[in-house]
């Protein structure tokens, strides 16, 4: 989190090296006032539905009959990251799904002898289970870290359910060939949460630190989002979750190569390590968290369908909290898209 990402750092290298086409890209207006410390609106209360391996809490907002959107957040964050977008976009019309993650909130395992797996086609394969579960044939998704990287896997795996993307920071879905070569001293500082989690002293620091540890990281990722303690404790709430520090540790240790996945998962994996182009209309966000690489061009020739390119300055890594009236209307203009 402390200077350029390693992701970003990927993406400045491919440039370099000519791998990248430009994107066209447009920088949103300055906002005219400070990002949000505590969210404006509730989330409706926590409903839960059995879906694939997992008992899924999620808030609901909108009419029944609204164009489905997904909403999926990242770590150490949760569903009231999406707290105003929501309310924004089901006063638009829309169908608001906002679901805790496995690991996450009331989201729970059906089977304790499941495999707390962190990995990133096991978080897109929850996904699909809950579109069906939900009888939602198509939604639009949108996300940010691990509810980015998720919402790019189900775009790229199964176009078919997805009807736009909004994806915060572009695509990172996880090259695991290219996340076991070094980078400059300078990056790989920046990643020094990722290789504590590796160590076993990493995992029992978490467990007994959890909340200190994520507040750290939600100042460190966000330096200019002055959030106040009360919106701190809403989403803290959601990391006293039985599997939550065994799915945050797997899945560094699994980007890293240091822990397995699940067989279930080689076939997907196999075929997002081939980096399949991402067909559905989709608008990309960067930040100040991405750094030099937010022009998003080392990402561009990713996304074949109609696309577009946002950047938001003066905001950090928990973009829809930041900035929810930003997200809220790339969401829109992506459903926009559609009607074209």
């Amino acid at each position: 989190m402390n200077g350029i990402s390693r992701r970003g750092l990927g993406r400045l290298t491919a440039i370099a090296g000519g791998a990248a086409l430009l994107s066209s890209c447009a920088t949103t207006p300055a906002r005219t006032d400070a990002p949000p410390s505590s969210p404006r609106h509730t989330l409706g209360p926590i409903k839960q539905i059995k879906a694939g391996l997992l008992d899924v809490g999620y808030a609901e907002a909108g009419p029944a009959d609204g164009r489905p959107v997904i909403l999926l957040h990242g770590w150490p964050y949760d569903i009231h990251s999406y707290a105003d977008a929501a309310a924004i976009l089901a006063g638009q019309g829309f169908r608001v799904i906002v679901p805790y993650l496995r690991g996450f909130g009331s989201t729970r395992f059906l089977s304790t002898d499941t495999f707390r797996n962190g990995q990133q086609a096991a978080l897109g394969d929850d996904v699909i289970a809950l579109m069906d579960a939900l009888h939602i044939d198509k939604a639009i998704l949108g996300g940010y870290d691990w509810g980015g990287r998720t919402a790019n896997v189900v775009a790229a795996l199964w176009p078919q359910r997805v009807s736009g993307l909004v994806a915060v920071s572009g695509y990172i879905v996880v090259d695991l060939a290219a996340n076991r070569q070094p980078l400059p001293p300078d990056a790989e500082r920046g990643w020094w949460y990722q290789y504590y989690f590796a160590t076993p002293r990493g995992e029992l620091g978490y467990r007994h630190n959890t909340t200190a540890f994520n507040r750290l990281i939600w100042s460190t990722a966000s330096p200019l989002w002055h959030f106040d303690d009360a919106a701190y404790a809403l989403s803290a709430a959601a990391f006293d979750n039985p599997d939550h520090v065994d799915i945050v540790i797997h899945n560094y240790r699994w980007r890293l190569s240091l822990a397995m996945g699940e067989s279930r998962y080689d076939a997907d994996e196999q075929r997002l390590a081939t980096k399949p182009r991402i067909t559905v209309p989709t608008i990309t966000i960067a930040s100040d968290f991405d750094g030099a690489a937010k022009d998003g061009a080392a990402y561009r020739a990713i996304y074949t369908g109609p696309y577009q390119h946002r950047i938001l300055d003066k905001i950090g890594h928990n973009v829809p909290q930041e900035a929810p009236e930003q997200f809220a209307a790339a969401v829109v203009d992506v459903a926009r898209m559609l009607n074209r």
